[in-house]
């Protein structure tokens, strides 16, 4: 097993790798009367597909559209299907050995989800190493289940020393024992649903599928289930959702953006894992997120599907690329992973207003909420630059008396901020020190509201119900500077309330 992601830049490493037909398999009956289980990894898979009515409807959509349902998975995910298949892949080469092994993993967090609830049945120790942009939800559960967790810089790209990848990559040859799967570059990833996920699809809609619709991440969903169809039923068009940031998609120049962070979860990659073959992919189509978590809040909402956030953006491309199809065709669309992992995140209407995807709710009974925010009514915060070490952050933060330190570039635009809370984080997390440079201990992502943009009290309100601060800045149209003005806090945010309520009395 090559620990090298950068392996797959050749033809032949590829034709290798996805042939497919030619590697052990291991089909599962596809019998949905097994009235009982002897653990609960032997209920992964046989997922239902069900047809989707208001949505396609809405949006004008002639063929018949199918969701299968990977959330309903033991674990919560598509990716229980491939954990448990390494597993025993690994346990059959005699490279697992229960009891003794350690599986160190890199993930978005599904995939460590369904090693965990692998490790816990089958007794291994487990290690996994996630970004820190992934939800709390995700760590709260593979705590639950035992996994010991390392969180790494979700800036990092996939070569850098403290991207989760490296570290996994360090910890595999640190540890004793310890064994690194490798959904990356792990045939078992494509064989799990060429054998798995694309028979239970052909199977329920007898061998007749015109298009399939699967985001893409490691990519073994989208490259086993299109090797198989495709095999099976020629005529289907398989079809791959990429998030804008991500270099996935073809062609190149569908690539192209500034978004260099995206919210949605478990989709998109700063490099082509092995586990991707292009070649099986007919069409790709980009997602944004605003559009991805409208649609998984439809899909919740309207069609009574728990699913995470990148079943949104599957579901938005399937919209798009359906539209092509005609009535009496079928159309599948894979929805990943469910509701648990998210329930701070975009299922969150605050969250979901901080970042414009949807509108601010409005409290018309409450005279202050529509009143625009002024400098005079925030703390003042101070700045810090960008080439000063973690500890004169922590002193000039300790010196200010405010919750937030600005650190700002040469230009005097922030570039993030700087927190006791979030350095207390890093150094127990990434077993860091004050004196690496402030970058590893720089929020980059943090809940702000720009003067330019007349942020409103209640818009500061809906953000500190989930945000213990909110960073206000003013931004330059010109020169996209974005200067720092302070902060708010509850007891602000509680000051301008009163004095706005005294104006409006006359008092």
């Amino acid at each position: 097993m090559s620990n090298h992601v950068e392996e797959n830049s050749t033809e032949n490493v590829v034709r290798k790798f996805f042939n497919l037909k030619e590697m052990p398999h291991i089909v599962k009956p596809l019998d949905r009367n097994q009235k009982t289980h002897p653990h609960i990894l032997n209920a992964i898979g046989n997922t239902p597909l069900v047809k989707l009515s208001k949505i396609p409807k809405e949006e004008g959509i002639k063929c018949d559209m199918y969701a299968k349902c990977e959330f309903l998975n033991p674990g919560g995910s598509v990716k229980d299907r491939i954990a448990y298949r390494m597993v025993l892949d690994a346990e059959e080469k005699g490279i697992l050995k229960p009891g003794k092994s350690v599986i160190v993993e890199p993930t978005s967090g599904n995939t460590g989800i369904g090693l965990a609830l692998a490790s816990a049945v089958r007794g291994y120790r487990c290690i996994i190493v996630l970004p820190e942009k992934m939800s709390d939800e995700k760590v709260n559960t593979l705590i639950a289940l035992g996994a010991e967790i390392i969180r790494t810089p979700t800036e990092a790209a996939w070569n850098d020393p403290t991207s989760n990848l490296m570290v996994a990559h360090r910890l595999s040859k640190e540890i004793p024992d310890a064994v690194l799967l490798d959904q990356y570059n792990n045939p078992c990833n494509p064989l799990a649903h060429y054998d798995g996920t694309a028979e239970e699809i052909l199977w329920s809609l007898d061998d007749d599928v015109d298009m399939v619709v699967m985001g893409a991440g490691t990519s073994g969903t989208v490259s086993g289930v299109g090797h198989k169809i495709k095999e099976r039923c020629p005529k289907c068009i398989v079809v791959g959702v990429d998030p804008y940031g991500s270099i996935l998609a073809q062609p190149e120049e569908l690539n192209k953006s500034d978004v260099q962070v995206y919210e949605v979860e478990g989709i998109g990659y700063d490099f082509l894992p092995a586990s991707l073959d292009r070649g099986v992919i007919d069409k790709w189509i980009k997602s944004e997120d605003h559009a991805s978590l409208a649609m998984a809040r439809r899909l919740i909402k309207d069609e009574g599907l728990l699913c995470g956030g990148s079943s949104g953006s599957a579901m938005w491309g399937a919209i798009q690329a359906a539209k092509s199809l005609k009535e009496g065709q079928k159309c599948v669309v894979l929805l990943p992973d469910n509701i648990r992992n998210y329930m701070t995140k975009f299922i969150s209407d605050q969250w979901m207003e901080a970042r414009n995807f949807q509108p601010l709710v409005v409290k018309e009974h409450l005279p202050w909420w529509s009143k625009p925010v002024t400098e005079n009514m925030v703390q003042s915060i101070k700045s810090v630059s960008q080439d000063s070490s973690p500890s004169q952050a922590l002193a000039t933060l300790k010196e200010s008396g405010a919750p937030v330190l600005s650190i700002v570039n040469d230009k005097g635009s922030v570039i993030g901020v700087f927190t006791a809370d979030n350095a207390r984080k890093r150094l127990v997390n990434l077993s860091g020190s004050l004196t690496e440079s402030l970058e590893k201990f720089t929020v980059k992502k943090f809940y702000k509201v720009d003067l330019a943009h007349k942020p409103t009290l209640g818009l500061v309100s809906r953000m500190l119900d989930i945000a213990p601060h909110v960073v206000v800045v003013k931004s330059d149209a010109s020169t996209h500077i974005e200067s720092p003005v302070g902060v708010f806090t509850s007891e602000n945010l509680l000051t301008s309330i009163s004095t706005e309520s005294k104006i409006m009395n006359g008092s």
